[in-house]
Protein backbone atom coordinates (compact mmCIF):
# COMPACT_ATOMS: atom_id res chain seq x y z
CA UNK A 1 0.00 0.00 0.00
CA UNK A 2 1.36 3.61 -0.84
CA UNK A 3 1.93 5.53 2.32
CA UNK A 4 1.59 9.71 1.92
CA UNK A 5 2.03 12.44 4.08
CA UNK A 6 -0.76 14.66 2.26
CA UNK A 7 -3.25 13.59 0.27
CA UNK A 8 -5.97 15.71 -1.34
CA UNK A 9 -8.70 15.11 -2.58
CA UNK A 10 -10.32 17.53 -5.45
CA UNK A 11 -8.40 18.93 -8.50
CA UNK A 12 -9.98 21.91 -8.62
CA UNK A 13 -8.37 25.46 -7.98
CA UNK A 14 -8.71 24.69 -4.22
CA UNK A 15 -7.19 21.54 -4.50
CA UNK A 16 -4.20 22.51 -7.03
CA UNK A 17 -3.53 25.76 -4.89
CA UNK A 18 -3.39 23.82 -1.66
CA UNK A 19 -1.11 20.90 -3.23
CA UNK A 20 0.81 23.54 -4.52
CA UNK A 21 1.11 24.87 -1.02
CA UNK A 22 1.61 21.79 0.74
CA UNK A 23 4.41 20.77 -1.45
CA UNK A 24 6.84 23.60 -0.58
CA UNK A 25 6.87 22.02 2.65
CA UNK A 26 6.24 18.61 2.97
CA UNK A 27 7.08 15.62 0.36
CA UNK A 28 4.87 12.70 -0.60
CA UNK A 29 2.04 14.73 -1.52
CA UNK A 30 -0.93 12.96 -3.81
CA UNK A 31 -3.82 15.00 -5.29
CA UNK A 32 -6.40 13.09 -6.56
CA UNK A 33 -8.82 14.02 -9.68
CA UNK A 34 -11.53 12.51 -10.82
CA UNK A 35 -11.85 13.82 -14.16
CA UNK A 36 -9.34 13.56 -17.15
CA UNK A 37 -7.74 16.93 -16.15
CA UNK A 38 -7.65 19.66 -13.05
CA UNK A 39 -10.30 22.06 -13.43
CA UNK A 40 -12.67 20.74 -15.87
CA UNK A 41 -15.59 21.48 -12.95
CA UNK A 42 -16.70 24.57 -11.33
CA UNK A 43 -12.95 26.58 -11.41
CA UNK A 44 -13.62 27.39 -14.93
CA UNK A 45 -17.01 27.24 -15.57
CA UNK A 46 -17.20 30.88 -14.31
CA UNK A 47 -16.75 34.58 -15.72
CA UNK A 48 -13.05 34.13 -14.45
CA UNK A 49 -13.41 37.37 -12.24
CA UNK A 50 -10.75 38.46 -9.35
CA UNK A 51 -13.56 39.51 -6.88
CA UNK A 52 -12.63 42.39 -4.52
CA UNK A 53 -14.95 40.84 -1.40
CA UNK A 54 -17.79 43.61 -1.40
CA UNK A 55 -20.39 41.23 -1.25
CA UNK A 56 -19.32 38.93 1.60
CA UNK A 57 -20.65 39.46 5.67
CA UNK A 58 -18.35 41.04 7.73
CA UNK A 59 -16.16 38.98 9.71
CA UNK A 60 -17.44 35.67 7.45
CA UNK A 61 -14.04 33.48 5.34
CA UNK A 62 -15.33 34.70 2.30
CA UNK A 63 -14.83 38.12 3.14
CA UNK A 64 -11.55 37.74 4.91
CA UNK A 65 -10.35 35.71 2.17
CA UNK A 66 -11.35 36.87 -0.87
CA UNK A 67 -9.75 40.41 -0.11
CA UNK A 68 -6.29 38.24 0.81
CA UNK A 69 -6.99 36.57 -2.25
CA UNK A 70 -7.05 39.39 -4.43
CA UNK A 71 -3.62 40.87 -4.01
CA UNK A 72 -2.44 37.15 -4.57
CA UNK A 73 -4.10 36.76 -7.31
CA UNK A 74 -3.14 39.70 -9.00
CA UNK A 75 1.04 38.85 -7.68
CA UNK A 76 0.45 34.77 -8.71
CA UNK A 77 -0.78 36.15 -12.41
CA UNK A 78 1.81 38.50 -12.61
CA UNK A 79 5.14 36.47 -11.47
CA UNK A 80 3.63 33.05 -13.16
CA UNK A 81 2.66 34.61 -16.74
CA UNK A 82 -1.03 33.69 -15.91
CA UNK A 83 -3.38 35.92 -18.26
CA UNK A 84 -5.35 38.13 -16.70
CA UNK A 85 -6.49 41.77 -16.96
CA UNK A 86 -7.24 44.49 -13.80
CA UNK A 87 -10.06 45.85 -15.67
CA UNK A 88 -11.74 47.22 -12.33
CA UNK A 89 -15.88 46.75 -12.35
CA UNK A 90 -18.89 49.14 -11.87
CA UNK A 91 -21.81 47.73 -9.75
CA UNK A 92 -24.70 49.56 -11.34
CA UNK A 93 -27.79 50.76 -9.92
CA UNK A 94 -30.84 50.60 -12.64
CA UNK A 95 -33.39 53.29 -10.90
CA UNK A 96 -32.69 55.47 -8.29
CA UNK A 97 -35.38 53.09 -6.57
CA UNK A 98 -31.84 50.73 -6.32
CA UNK A 99 -29.80 53.76 -5.05
CA UNK A 100 -29.89 53.03 -1.18
CA UNK A 101 -28.69 49.24 -2.07
CA UNK A 102 -25.35 50.59 -3.67
CA UNK A 103 -25.12 52.64 -0.52
CA UNK A 104 -25.12 49.42 1.70
CA UNK A 105 -23.15 47.47 -0.54
CA UNK A 106 -20.18 50.20 -0.78
CA UNK A 107 -20.31 50.23 3.23
CA UNK A 108 -20.34 46.32 3.50
CA UNK A 109 -17.34 46.56 1.15
CA UNK A 110 -15.23 49.35 3.04
CA UNK A 111 -16.01 47.22 6.45
CA UNK A 112 -14.53 44.51 4.63
CA UNK A 113 -11.59 46.21 3.71
CA UNK A 114 -11.84 46.64 0.45
CA UNK A 115 -9.67 49.85 -1.07
CA UNK A 116 -10.33 52.33 -3.60
CA UNK A 117 -14.28 52.25 -3.62
CA UNK A 118 -16.32 55.30 -4.89
CA UNK A 119 -19.95 55.98 -6.29
CA UNK A 120 -20.54 57.60 -9.18
CA UNK A 121 -22.82 59.31 -11.48
CA UNK A 122 -24.11 58.94 -14.90
CA UNK A 123 -21.94 60.94 -16.42
CA UNK A 124 -18.91 58.53 -15.40
CA UNK A 125 -20.53 55.23 -15.74
CA UNK A 126 -21.25 57.02 -19.62
CA UNK A 127 -17.31 57.59 -19.63
CA UNK A 128 -16.53 54.03 -19.16
CA UNK A 129 -19.25 52.24 -20.59
CA UNK A 130 -21.26 54.41 -23.08
CA UNK A 131 -24.00 51.95 -23.61
CA UNK A 132 -24.68 51.08 -19.98
CA UNK A 133 -27.92 52.88 -18.52
CA UNK A 134 -27.98 53.93 -15.28
CA UNK A 135 -28.65 56.03 -12.43
CA UNK A 136 -25.43 55.64 -10.24
CA UNK A 137 -22.59 52.82 -9.42
CA UNK A 138 -20.03 51.68 -7.27
CA UNK A 139 -16.48 52.13 -9.35
CA UNK A 140 -14.55 49.13 -7.85
CA UNK A 141 -11.22 49.13 -9.01
CA UNK A 142 -9.51 46.02 -7.85
CA UNK A 143 -11.44 43.72 -9.94
CA UNK A 144 -9.72 42.01 -12.97
CA UNK A 145 -10.64 38.90 -14.92
CA UNK A 146 -7.75 36.07 -15.04
CA UNK A 147 -7.62 33.10 -18.12
CA UNK A 148 -9.07 30.39 -14.90
CA UNK A 149 -7.63 27.14 -16.92
CA UNK A 150 -4.22 28.43 -17.01
CA UNK A 151 -4.84 29.59 -13.45
CA UNK A 152 -5.43 26.12 -12.04
CA UNK A 153 -3.07 24.71 -14.90
CA UNK A 154 -0.12 26.55 -13.20
CA UNK A 155 -0.82 25.77 -9.88
CA UNK A 156 -0.93 22.28 -10.31
CA UNK A 157 2.31 22.55 -12.55
CA UNK A 158 4.04 24.12 -10.21
CA UNK A 159 2.74 21.77 -7.45
CA UNK A 160 4.09 18.49 -9.53
CA UNK A 161 7.52 20.86 -10.22
CA UNK A 162 7.59 20.31 -6.25
CA UNK A 163 7.02 16.64 -6.66
CA UNK A 164 4.03 16.61 -5.54
CA UNK A 165 1.55 13.29 -7.31
CA UNK A 166 -0.79 14.65 -9.31
CA UNK A 167 -3.33 11.77 -10.30
CA UNK A 168 -6.32 12.05 -12.83
CA UNK A 169 -9.16 9.45 -13.31
CA UNK A 170 -8.37 8.36 -9.57
CA UNK A 171 -12.12 8.60 -8.26
CA UNK A 172 -12.43 7.87 -4.14
CA UNK A 173 -14.50 5.36 -3.11
CA UNK A 174 -13.90 4.62 0.51
CA UNK A 175 -12.20 6.35 3.56
CA UNK A 176 -11.38 4.41 6.98
CA UNK A 177 -9.82 5.88 9.56
CA UNK A 178 -6.52 3.77 10.84
CA UNK A 179 -3.87 4.39 13.48
CA UNK A 180 -2.98 7.84 13.36
CA UNK A 181 -4.27 8.22 9.36
CA UNK A 182 -6.93 7.23 6.62
CA UNK A 183 -7.23 4.31 4.37
CA UNK A 184 -8.25 6.30 1.18
CA UNK A 185 -9.20 3.44 -1.94
CA UNK A 186 -9.68 4.75 -4.71
CA UNK A 187 -10.77 3.60 -8.65
CA UNK A 188 -8.12 5.11 -11.36
CA UNK A 189 -8.54 4.65 -15.09
CA UNK A 190 -11.65 4.78 -17.30
CA UNK A 191 -14.63 2.21 -17.01
CA UNK A 192 -13.05 0.07 -19.48
CA UNK A 193 -9.84 -0.40 -17.32
CA UNK A 194 -10.36 0.38 -13.88
CA UNK A 195 -7.57 -0.58 -11.32
CA UNK A 196 -8.21 -0.50 -7.33
CA UNK A 197 -5.65 1.17 -5.18
CA UNK A 198 -5.38 2.25 -2.04
CA UNK A 199 -3.01 5.01 -0.05
CA UNK A 200 -2.35 5.55 3.38
CA UNK A 201 -2.45 9.14 4.26
CA UNK A 202 -1.53 11.09 7.60
CA UNK A 203 -3.66 14.12 6.27
CA UNK A 204 -6.76 13.62 3.86
CA UNK A 205 -7.73 17.20 2.43
CA UNK A 206 -11.27 17.02 0.86
CA UNK A 207 -11.22 19.78 -1.60
CA UNK A 208 -13.93 17.91 -3.72
CA UNK A 209 -15.91 20.78 -4.77
CA UNK A 210 -19.74 19.33 -5.83
CA UNK A 211 -18.43 16.16 -3.91
CA UNK A 212 -17.32 17.37 -0.99
CA UNK A 213 -20.45 16.56 1.44
CA UNK A 214 -20.38 12.73 -0.27
CA UNK A 215 -16.56 12.48 0.13
CA UNK A 216 -17.35 13.83 4.01
CA UNK A 217 -19.56 11.40 4.05
CA UNK A 218 -17.39 8.74 3.73
CA UNK A 219 -16.06 9.20 7.07
CA UNK A 220 -19.39 9.05 8.64
CA UNK A 221 -19.63 13.32 8.85
CA UNK A 222 -23.28 14.18 7.48
CA UNK A 223 -22.97 18.03 8.38
CA UNK A 224 -23.28 19.01 5.45
CA UNK A 225 -25.33 18.86 1.65
CA UNK A 226 -24.53 20.72 -1.39
CA UNK A 227 -27.42 22.10 -3.14
CA UNK A 228 -26.10 21.98 -7.13
CA UNK A 229 -26.73 25.82 -8.88
CA UNK A 230 -26.71 26.05 -12.74
CA UNK A 231 -25.04 29.12 -14.09
CA UNK A 232 -26.12 29.61 -17.45
CA UNK A 233 -23.92 32.01 -20.40
CA UNK A 234 -24.71 33.55 -23.48
CA UNK A 235 -21.33 35.34 -25.55
CA UNK A 236 -21.36 37.99 -27.88
CA UNK A 237 -18.77 38.32 -30.18
CA UNK A 238 -17.34 40.52 -33.33
CA UNK A 239 -18.44 43.98 -33.42
CA UNK A 240 -21.20 43.79 -31.10
CA UNK A 241 -18.60 42.63 -28.11
CA UNK A 242 -17.60 46.16 -27.76
CA UNK A 243 -20.84 47.19 -25.85
CA UNK A 244 -18.74 46.79 -23.21
CA UNK A 245 -15.50 47.25 -22.28
CA UNK A 246 -14.97 45.89 -18.86
CA UNK A 247 -17.22 44.19 -16.17
CA UNK A 248 -20.55 45.78 -15.63
CA UNK A 249 -22.47 43.84 -12.58
CA UNK A 250 -26.52 44.83 -11.69
CA UNK A 251 -26.61 44.84 -7.65
CA UNK A 252 -26.94 41.50 -5.89
CA UNK A 253 -30.21 39.19 -5.45
CA UNK A 254 -31.51 40.39 -2.22
CA UNK A 255 -31.80 36.11 -1.82
CA UNK A 256 -27.63 35.79 -1.71
CA UNK A 257 -28.31 33.21 -4.64
CA UNK A 258 -26.00 35.21 -7.22
CA UNK A 259 -24.24 38.21 -7.53
CA UNK A 260 -26.55 39.06 -10.56
CA UNK A 261 -26.31 38.23 -14.42
CA UNK A 262 -23.62 40.33 -15.47
CA UNK A 263 -21.60 41.42 -18.22
CA UNK A 264 -18.00 40.20 -18.26
CA UNK A 265 -15.59 41.69 -21.25
CA UNK A 266 -13.46 38.54 -21.68
CA UNK A 267 -9.37 38.38 -22.27
CA UNK A 268 -10.52 37.02 -25.93
CA UNK A 269 -12.48 40.44 -26.48
CA UNK A 270 -15.83 39.01 -26.24
CA UNK A 271 -18.25 39.63 -23.58
CA UNK A 272 -20.35 36.92 -21.80
CA UNK A 273 -23.67 37.41 -20.02
CA UNK A 274 -24.05 35.66 -17.10
CA UNK A 275 -24.48 33.91 -15.05
CA UNK A 276 -27.67 32.72 -14.11
CA UNK A 277 -28.75 30.85 -11.04
CA UNK A 278 -31.20 27.65 -10.67
CA UNK A 279 -31.02 24.81 -8.57
CA UNK A 280 -30.61 21.86 -10.79
CA UNK A 281 -31.36 17.77 -10.35
CA UNK A 282 -28.08 17.06 -10.30
CA UNK A 283 -24.18 17.46 -9.88
CA UNK A 284 -23.68 16.64 -13.22
CA UNK A 285 -26.59 19.00 -15.37
CA UNK A 286 -24.93 21.44 -17.29
CA UNK A 287 -27.04 21.42 -20.31
CA UNK A 288 -30.97 19.53 -19.76
CA UNK A 289 -33.46 22.51 -20.16
CA UNK A 290 -31.58 25.01 -20.89
CA UNK A 291 -32.80 28.93 -20.76
CA UNK A 292 -33.71 30.67 -24.06
CA UNK A 293 -31.72 33.31 -25.63
CA UNK A 294 -34.41 35.45 -25.82
CA UNK A 295 -34.49 35.16 -22.17
CA UNK A 296 -31.19 36.39 -21.32
CA UNK A 297 -31.48 39.33 -24.20
CA UNK A 298 -34.48 40.54 -21.81
CA UNK A 299 -32.77 40.25 -18.33
CA UNK A 300 -29.47 41.97 -20.25
CA UNK A 301 -31.99 45.26 -21.48
CA UNK A 302 -32.80 46.72 -18.40
CA UNK A 303 -28.74 48.17 -18.17
CA UNK A 304 -27.83 47.61 -21.88
CA UNK A 305 -30.90 48.22 -23.55
CA UNK A 306 -29.51 47.94 -27.34
CA UNK A 307 -29.07 44.09 -26.87
CA UNK A 308 -31.01 41.84 -28.92
CA UNK A 309 -31.28 38.97 -29.26
CA UNK A 310 -29.66 38.37 -32.55
CA UNK A 311 -26.25 39.38 -31.01
CA UNK A 312 -26.19 36.41 -28.46
CA UNK A 313 -25.50 32.84 -28.93
CA UNK A 314 -25.61 30.49 -26.28
CA UNK A 315 -22.44 29.83 -24.13
CA UNK A 316 -21.04 27.29 -21.31
CA UNK A 317 -22.91 26.68 -18.03
CA UNK A 318 -21.13 25.64 -14.71
CA UNK A 319 -21.98 24.37 -11.26
CA UNK A 320 -21.82 25.98 -7.79
CA UNK A 321 -21.71 23.87 -4.83
CA UNK A 322 -24.38 25.74 -2.78
CA UNK A 323 -24.92 24.98 0.89
CA UNK A 324 -28.03 27.04 1.13
CA UNK A 325 -31.14 24.59 0.39
CA UNK A 326 -33.91 25.69 -2.89
CA UNK A 327 -36.20 27.09 0.38
CA UNK A 328 -33.03 28.91 1.58
CA UNK A 329 -31.73 32.71 2.00
CA UNK A 330 -28.93 34.13 2.59
CA UNK A 331 -25.37 33.61 1.71
CA UNK A 332 -23.23 30.08 3.32
CA UNK A 333 -19.76 30.94 4.34
CA UNK A 334 -17.17 28.97 3.32
CA UNK A 335 -16.59 25.69 5.10
CA UNK A 336 -12.98 25.33 6.31
CA UNK A 337 -12.45 22.71 9.46
CA UNK A 338 -11.04 19.78 10.52
CA UNK A 339 -13.30 16.59 11.17
CA UNK A 340 -14.31 16.27 14.77
CA UNK A 341 -14.26 12.91 14.95
CA UNK A 342 -11.15 11.73 12.66
CA UNK A 343 -8.79 14.61 13.10
CA UNK A 344 -6.13 13.43 10.42
CA UNK A 345 -9.17 15.10 7.90
CA UNK A 346 -9.22 18.83 6.80
CA UNK A 347 -13.03 19.23 4.97
CA UNK A 348 -13.82 22.76 2.36
CA UNK A 349 -17.34 22.56 1.75
CA UNK A 350 -19.34 25.27 -0.19
CA UNK A 351 -16.37 26.64 -1.89
CA UNK A 352 -18.11 28.82 -4.35
CA UNK A 353 -17.51 32.23 -5.45
CA UNK A 354 -15.02 33.99 -4.30
CA UNK A 355 -13.32 30.33 -4.45
CA UNK A 356 -10.94 31.44 -7.79
CA UNK A 357 -10.37 34.34 -6.27
CA UNK A 358 -9.38 33.43 -2.81
CA UNK A 359 -7.47 29.87 -3.57
CA UNK A 360 -4.05 31.32 -2.69
CA UNK A 361 -5.28 32.48 0.30
CA UNK A 362 -7.43 29.42 1.19
CA UNK A 363 -4.07 27.59 0.79
CA UNK A 364 -2.50 29.91 3.22
CA UNK A 365 -5.44 29.03 5.82
CA UNK A 366 -5.03 25.71 5.45
CA UNK A 367 -1.33 25.44 5.87
CA UNK A 368 -1.54 25.66 9.98
CA UNK A 369 -4.24 22.91 9.83
CA UNK A 370 -1.69 20.67 7.89
CA UNK A 371 0.80 21.68 10.21
CA UNK A 372 -0.70 20.22 13.34
CA UNK A 373 -1.41 17.06 11.90
CA UNK A 374 1.59 16.19 9.88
Amino acid sequence: MDQANILIIGGGVIGCSIARAVSQRWQDVFLLEQNPRVGMATSTRNSGVIHSGIYYPADSLKARLCVEGNQLSYEFCEKYKVPYRKTGKLVVAANKGEEPELEKLIQKGITNGVQGLKLVGPKEIHAREPHIHGTAAIDVPSTGILSAEDLVRTHARLAAGNGANIVTRAKVVALTPVKDAVRVDLEIGDEESKEKESIEARCVINAAGLYADEVAAMLGNNSWKIYPVRGEYCEVRGPRASLINSLVYPLPHHDGLSLGVHFTRTLWDTFLLGPTATYVDGKDNYERDRLAIRDFAESAKTLLPEIEESDLQLGYSGLRPKLVPPTGHGIADFVITRDPKVPQAIHLVGMESPGLTAASAVAEHVLPMVAETV
